[in-house]
Formats: C-alpha cells, sequence, structure tokens
C-alpha cells in the first residue's frame, strides 16, 4: 500500500509538472514563436539509438533532399537518457527532435509525451487521411497519448536470437550450440583457448528480460506475453521452470564468470567486439554490425584493431528439450517527438516526418540494418546492402530479417510498466546469483503484477 500511495503521489506531481509546462490553464506560459519553416532552420535531435555513425549518415542523407535544414545529433547512454533529456525539456532549450519509446523502456512516451507536439496533422500531410493503412499500426497505437499522435516511429526492434562469431566457431571446430549440452560443451571449448563462450552484461536488467523471454518461449510458446497482458498466472510451473533453466546457465559454465558484475552496453559488447567472447544475447538492432564500416566502428570502440569478423544470427538454443525454436519479440524500438517549446518545430516536423513516413527516409533506415522500417512494404535493398562476408552471411542475415517481420503478438517491453519491469529485474538478478528460489521469483512476480493493477 505504501508503494502505491508513493506512486500516485509522484503521478500526480508529475502531471501537475508536465501540465505547468505544456501551459494547459493559458495564462503561465508564453507561446513559443517559430523562428524555422518545413524547409529551413536549425535542429537539435536527443537520442540513444542507434549511435555514430549512423545517425550522422540518417543526416546526410535527410540534408540531400532538406539542405537548409540543418541537424545536429546529441547522443546520450541508454542508462542516462531519461535523466539528461528530462532537465533539457523542461528548461525549453536545446531540445527540438528527440527520440521516445513504448512501454516502459527508456524514453517512454507516456513520460515525455506531455512535452511533445500532436503529429497527426503532419503525418495526414505526408502520407493522407488513410495514413494508418501505410504504417506498421504500432507505430501510431504506441505513440498516442490521450487521442493524440506524439511521436512518430522509425523502426522496430525484435530479440530471441543469439549471435555468434562464425570465424571463431569455424577456427575451433565447434558446434553451433541447439540445445543446453551442447551450449556447455561449446563454452567448455572456447574457455579452454582463452575465450568467453557466451557473454551477458546481466548487470543491465533489460537485457536479462530479453534472456528470461526466450526460455519462456522455448519452454511454452506465448505464455511470457499472456502474463504480461495479465491473462496468464506468473506462479505458472512453465515460469518456475523457465526461472530453474535462467539459473543453470549461471551454474553449469554457459554465462561468463563475474556476468552480474558488467553491464551489456558497453563491457559485453566490447567482449564479442573484440573476439574476447563467441556468442552473445542481442536483438535485431546488432544486424547493423554486419556491415563492415559500422563493425569497424564498433571493434575500435572495444580497442580492436582487427579485420571485421563474420557474425551471424542462430536461434536461441533448445534448453527446454521441447522443440520450440525460433520465437522472436518485438516493439517498436524508437520513434520521434517534437519539443512543444522548439523555437523550430516546423522544421524539426519536417525531420521527423521524412525519417519515419518518406520512402527516402524509411529506405535508408531499412538499408541501415539497424530496425525493421515502420512504413509498409520497405525492406532493405539486398542488391546495395554489401555484408562483412556475403557468402556465409547474406542467407542468415536476410532469413533473420524475414523472420522478424512476421513476428506478431509478441511484444519485447511494450505491455510491461515500470513497477513490473523492476519486478522482473530484481527476480532474475536474485535468481541468478542465487538469492531468490524461482519458485519464490514466479510468486514475487504474480504479486508484483497484482501490485501494479
Amino acid at each position: 500500500m505504501k508503494k502505491k500511495l508513493v506512486s500516485i503521489l509522484l503521478v500526480a506531481a508529475m502531471s501537475v509538472t508536465l501540465l505547468a509546462g505544456c501551459g494547459s490553464n493559458g495564462s503561465s506560459t508564453k507561446k513559443v514563436k517559430d523562428n524555422s519553416t518545413a524547409t529551413k532552420g536549425e535542429i537539435v535531435w536527443w537520442g540513444w539509438t542507434p549511435g555514430s555513425p549512423a545517425n550522422e549518415e540518417y543526416v546526410k542523407a535527410f540534408n540531400k533532399e532538406y539542405p537548409d535544414i540543418k541537424v545536429t545529433w546529441k547522443q546520450t547512454t541508454v542508462d542516462d537518457y531519461d535523466a539528461t533529456i528530462k532537465p533539457a525539456l523542461a528548461n525549453g532549450k536545446g531540445v527540438d527532435a528527440f527520440q521516445v519509446s513504448p512501454g516502459s523502456a527508456n524514453g517512454g512516451v507516456q513520460v515525455f509525451g506531455g512535452q511533445a507536439i500532436d503529429l497527426t496533422p503532419a503525418v495526414k500531410e505526408a502520407l493522407g487521411d488513410d495514413y494508418k493503412d501505410k504504417i506498421n499500426p504500432d507505430s501510431i497505437t504506441t505513440m498516442t497519448v490521450n487521442g493524440k499522435l506524439k511521436a512518430l516511429g522509425v523502426g522496430f526492434a525484435y530479440a530471441g536470437s543469439v549471435w555468434i562469431n562464425q570465424d571463431l566457431f569455424d577456427k575451433y571446430n565447434v558446434k553451433v550450440p541447439t540445445n543446453m549440452d551442447e551450449w556447455v560443451a561449446a563454452c567448455k571449448t572456447f574457455k579452454s583457448h582463452g575465450i568467453n563462450g557466451f557473454v551477458q552484461g546481466a548487470g543491465q536488467g533489460a537485457f536479462n528480460m530479453d534472456t528470461f523471454h526466450a526460455i519462456c518461449d522455448n519452454v511454452e510458446p506465448g505464455l511470457f506475453q499472456k502474463a504480461t497482458k495479465g491473462k496468464a498466472d506468473w506462479t505458472d510451473k512453465s515460469f518456475v521452470k523457465a526461472l530453474q533453466l535462467w539459473r543453470e546457465l549461471f551454474t553449469n559454465g554457459v554465462m561468463q564468470k563475474g556476468a552480474l558484475g558488467i553491464q551489456q552496453y558497453p563491457e559485453a559488447n566490447n567482449l564479442f567486439m573484440s573476439q574476447k567472447s563467441a556468442m552473445i544475447m542481442m536483438g535485431s538492432w546488432y544486424t547493423y554490425n554486419t556491415l563492415p564500416a559500422n563493425m569497424k566502428a564498433a571493434m575500435e570502440s572495444a580497442s580492436s584493431t582487427a579485420k571485421p569478423f563474420t557474425m551471424i544470427p542462430v536461434n536461441f538454443p533448445d534448453i527446454a528439450g521441447t522443440g520450440n525454436v525460433g520465437s522472436m519479440f518485438g516493439d517498436l524500438d524508437y520513434s520521434t517527438a517534437i519539443s512543444a517549446t522548439s523555437k523550430n518545430i516546423k522544421a524539426a516536423t519536417t525531420f521527423a516526418t521524412w525519417l519515419g513516413a518518406s520512402k527516402s527516409g524509411q529506405q535508408m533506415i531499412a538499408n541501415a540494418l539497424n530496425v525493421v522500417p515502420s512504413l509498409k512494404g520497405v525492406t532493405p535493398n539486398w542488391d546495395e546492402v554489401k555484408l562483412v562476408n556475403p557468402a556465409k552471411q547474406n542467407e542468415p542475415v536476410k532469413e533473420y530479417y524475414e523472420n522478424a517481420m512476421k513476428t506478431v503478438d509478441n511484444s519485447r517491453f511494450a505491455y510491461i510498466n515500470a513497477d513490473m519491469n523492476q519486478a522482473m529485474m530484481d527476480v532474475l538478478s536474485g535468481v541468478a546469483g542465487g538469492s531468490i528460489s524461482p519458485k519464490d521469483g514466479a510468486a514475487q512476480l504474480k504479486s508484483a503484477q497484482e501490485e501494479s493493477n
């Protein structure tokens, strides 16, 4: 009850703050003068993904069509985004366009939507009155707050698969694992050569949730999604089994030593990119690294001077022994919102609609292999997309992309609210460390779900 009371008070306080900030009572805020036009102005675009050099390439492509709109990309880390952008939006300076996401992830539209304009008129102008038929429905529904479109989706991200360094597997003649025994054996072989078999930054909760979701779909497909919607009980034996398997990954040698003490970004990512680990749990956004220039930049960030290597996606191993493999789950990864206090609203709106609703902008998004485009019918131009090792990567990457596009009704974070998000991260950390039993962990998830409703 105390937790609920605190939550209610915080929401109330936030509501007052947002209403004041948006000038809902009319006289308390001055109307901001828009100094831009639809084709001219200077904007600052805030966000956390996908990062350099991709975002600068997006801006470069945008400027080929709109040379008189200067866009400055301002990047933060995933974990720092909320804390950094809150004061920037509050003081009304230095933010014109900014990234938001659905559900409980960072940059939640439910939190920041109150400080963004309604993009419905702009999207109608760009795509026509039937715009809802031309865009993935979740780009609209998950970004609509109180009947207003507070941001426009750019693309979707999917998780559920493991990425491997095929070159290391070939070098040491290791079989790609398809079940728990093979996974343990592969990790043991790599360890004998001084390499982590599998790496996970288990100190960063969101990625633990991805691995747990993959395990749940392996145990009983669709049950995780039902539970997040309140249509299944978290104490179901399948969830207890999934938590037991999650725990086993830490006790049987699959998870590297000290996994709970590092983050997925940058530590685990750097270990994979520097080829000190052969496998990592990442999603469709990681496809971006199959492009030579992007992989080179990622490897340099990981202090590696080696040549780009062959990485491919594989199914999450059948550790439950059910035969249920190949599951993917995802949400709208990020969207572009426009600050209501921006002095360049028209120019910023042009940028947002180009990025999320134009064929040229969405084709560029598709070819970057970072997210699956929001605009229907846009797919990567595989004749233009050149991978590090086309002979070994082309077919697996194409198949992976196609499987992601076929995913329906299996969300990543969209139906997990903030309280449930924290509870799940706490339970997974506790079970992994041995301080919470799988059965007790399942009970805690059920209790958190009931308290948050």
